[in-house]
């Protein structure tokens, strides 16, 4: 008998009510997989969680009812259980914030670019600035950066201001450039670029510290705003499956929010925070030490995000010999060694976790030279340091990883994405190092997986579909780009849950479904474990729950 609509919204009331009039809640008929403490892979047909969201018990479906007396029972049909899924490295703003300005991820070519920007222009008469992400001078085959003069041909009459897709490099329009007091006599920052023509102009690329003299005459975001976008983000965040992520670099604002959102019950992805730098932020928001948890692990504040380098597509990450598509240039160190060391040492000596942005060769060098000397300073192997991205890595510096207790933070869909131009960035040695999970993995090291998003999709099963086949969602190229660096299923699977809650030191309360920990978990489409490969990526969430509240239904 099919129920009608009103029925059905009926029967979904009653077992609401029921299950909030009960001591907890079995989760029943589940095709359920977990990892447990061991790293074995474990199936369930049943879970429970108390009132307070805590798990109970998991298992077989009688076993977990003799431990649940009194529960409210949801039948899910057969449907895929598992735990929810973490990703160790976003930005959860800026999630938010690429919803609000001109789209050019999906521009195929400099043209369509500059016809986004331009319709984006005319649809926000109103805006002082018109902003954007997304660009990728690599997928137009262009052979070069975009210019200013461009972007005039989308927008004249206003500041323009395009993010590239990494993240580390700016396309601005003349307006803006003269806004900011760009002309031919001004420096380079340290640790930033101003690329120029063959006469010493600035042509409207600004590539990582050279963003910040942009920053400068760029409004901020009023707290509307911020409000806006984190909403925006949240709502992505569980749609996708994520009932945790690793917020890679906020600030006072960011952190008032986030407290905000969780004392009113908006807080429905958890969020492991770093803050941004050691500079007056940090100051501010160290002063009480660090925030382990916050209302029921929903916030942690305990961990600093710094800089190394740039990124391998704007040629800012900084490189031991020069690139071997551009040999005038080894990229970019943010910093001298000295500085470098002050800041890591000044987040230690606190008692914070520090999780270095490093992607050229020269970058992880530099970081893991430093932590060897502060590690003998402040040897508190609790605090799993970390190094972001940790993407081009000169072989002999692997094995450092393991010998000094750092985390790799890495995402899988970096390397399917830059398979385009990575190798001609670094050339045929060097990539052996680049993008290298399975040489990690090898030696025993934790990865934490994420995604980097926006710069990347959040979507947490694009990431293990790009750790187990080395392919985009295309599934390009055929067999995989360096396939013998690819993860298994089961460790692309560790590495978004158990592995990511290890690296924000919280993998006795999240990152599996056991007995005690937080009854974060979703519903599948689709069997990650049966599905082809290629089909990984595709898989849909139906039902997010975060400490026992069901946070989103498709």
């Amino acid at each position: 008998m099919r129920l009608p609509p009103l029925a059905l919204a009926s029967l979904a009331f009653f077992v609401h009510t029921a299950a909030s009039a009960a001591p907890g809640t079995v989760i029943d008929n589940a095709n359920g997989y977990t990892l447990n403490a061991q790293n074995e892979l474990v199936r369930f047909r049943s879970l429970a969680f108390d009132g307070t969201g805590k798990i109970v018990a998991v298992g077989g479906a009688q076993d977990v009812a003799a431990k649940a007396p009194g529960f409210a029972h949801v039948d899910v049909r057969g449907k895929t259980v598992l735990p929810g899924l973490i990703d160790a490295h976003g930005h959860v703003f800026g999630l938010g914030e690429i919803a609000t300005g001109a789209e050019l991820y999906s521009a195929v070519s400099l043209t369509d670019a500059v016809k986004k920007v331009a319709d984006f222009a005319r649809a926000n008469p109103k805006r002082a600035w018109v902003v954007g992400n997304g660009w990728n001078q690599e997928t137009w085959k262009l052979g070069r950066f975009p210019t200013a003069q461009e972007l005039d041909g989308a927008v004249a009459d206003r500041p323009a201001l395009m993010h590239r897709v990494d993240g580390h490099a700016v396309w601005v329009n003349s307006r803006a450039l003269a806004l900011a007091g760009i002309t031919k006599d001004t420096k380079d920052p340290a640790g930033g670029k101003i690329e120029r023509d063959a006469y010493g102009n600035a042509t409207g690329i600004l590539v990582d510290a050279a963003m910040e003299l942009m920053a400068k005459v760029v409004p901020q975001p009023t707290e509307a705003e911020s409000r806006a976008a984190l909403d925006g983000a949240l709502d992505v965040l569980k749609k996708v499956g994520l009932t945790s992520v690793h917020d890679a670099g906020i600030g006072v604002g960011a952190d008032r929010l986030y407290r905000a959102y969780a004392d009113g019950g908006r807080l429905t992805t958890r969020v492991y925070a770093m803050i941004g730098d050691t500079t007056a932020d940090f100051d501010a928001l160290a002063a009480k030490g660090p925030l382990k948890s916050y209302a029921n692990d929903l916030y942690a504040l305990s961990a600093v995000k710094l800089y190394a380098d740039g990124a391998l597509g704007s040629r800012g990450a900084a490189l031991i010999k020069p690139y071997s598509d551009a040999p005038h240039t080894h990229g970019l160190l943010f910093y001298n060694d000295a500085v470098m060391r002050e800041k890591m040492g000044k987040a230690m000596q606190a008692g914070y976790q520090v999780n270095v942005h490093a992607i050229g060769d020269a970058g992880n060098r530099q970081i893991l030279d430093s932590y060897a000397a502060l590690l003998q300073k402040y040897p508190n192997e609790a605090l799993r340091h970390r190094i972001e991205h940790a993407q081009v890595v000169a072989l002999a510096d692997i094995p450092r990883f393991a010998q000094l207790n750092i985390i790799p933070s890495m995402q899988p869909t970096h390397a399917t994405s830059d398979q385009n131009m990575a190798e001609q960035r670094v050339g045929p040695q060097r990539i052996q190092g680049a993008y290298a999970w399975r040489t990690f993995l090898k030696q025993g090291s934790h990865i934490a997986c994420g995604s980097d998003f926006p710069i990347e999709a959040p979507n947490p099963f694009e990431g293990i579909h790009a750790a187990v086949t080395r392919q985009d969602m295309r599934n390009v190229p055929a067999g995989g780009w360096h396939k013998e660096q690819a993860m298994t299923l089961q460790e692309a699977f560790r590495c978004f849950t158990l592995d990511a809650a290890y690296a924000a030191r919280q993998e006795n309360v999240i990152g599996s479904l056991e007995p005690g920990k937080w009854a974060d978990f979703i519903v599948t489409d689709a069997d990650l474990f049966r599905v082809a490969p290629a089909e990984i990526g595709r898989i849909g969430v139906l039902e997010t729950w975060v400490g026992g509240k069901q946070v989103f239904r498709k």
